[in-house]
């Protein structure tokens, strides 16, 4: 199992126009996070999970949670990953996960409550520039969940938090890169370590 959050620091928490998903809070981010975190060529990726955390208005927290393993009628462009967005953003959360679609879920969790619950499942780490370098220790990784910001990045406060569950921080690169970009290329790094594929 692997797993990524994305925190969407201005992500809307309520349905939104397909007309213009960046005016959404740059949902337009997070639907590449989640194509490039679960999608191959002519398939998806098994035992994967993307855990987005809205912090948007009108009613913040929110966490919409896709799992490659269930997902049905997803294609890898922005609308229709945010069609699912969408759709799951019309139910009324509660503290326990509710199936929105297949492999969608939603629940009202802040980044503490949500860390907390990770954590029994995975081993995270948090990805920031001046981190260990991840080909290093990419053979050792287990079950690795990977904490990352939007175009925002993640603001000091939640980077306490961050780092109260973080195994580790790694990075990727000391250059600033998106947020999709740093997906695909923890994914590249761990389908290349040795007795990860």
């Amino acid at each position: 199992m692997r797993g990524f959050l994305v925190i969407g620091n201005k992500a809307t928490t309520s349905p939104f126009s397909l007309k213009n998903i960046p005016g959404a809070g740059r949902m337009d981010i997070l639907c590449r996070c989640i194509s490039q975190a679960i999608f191959l060529s002519h398939s998806i990726r098994r035992s994967l999970e993307v855990y987005l955390l809205l912090l948007g208005d009108p009613s913040p927290p929110r966490v919409v949670k896709f799992r490659s393993d269930e997902i049905r009628r997803m294609s890898p462009d922005e609308r229709s990953v945010a069609g699912l967005i969408r759709k799951a953003l019309k139910f009324e959360p509660g503290r326990e996960w509710v199936e929105a679609n297949s492999g969608v879920f939603t629940a009202k969790k802040d980044l503490k409550g949500l860390l907390e619950e990770l954590s029994h499942s995975y081993k995270i780490y948090y990805m920031r520039e001046d981190g260990e370098d991840l080909r290093r220790i990419a053979h050792k990784m287990e079950r690795p969940l990977f904490v990352l910001g939007d175009h925002l990045g993640v603001k000091k406060e939640d980077e306490k938090v961050i780092i109260q569950f973080a195994e580790d921080i790694i990075s990727i690169s000391k250059l600033s890169l998106m947020a999709e970009q740093c997906i695909t290329i923890a994914n590249y790094e761990l389908d290349r370590a040795p007795g990860k594929l």
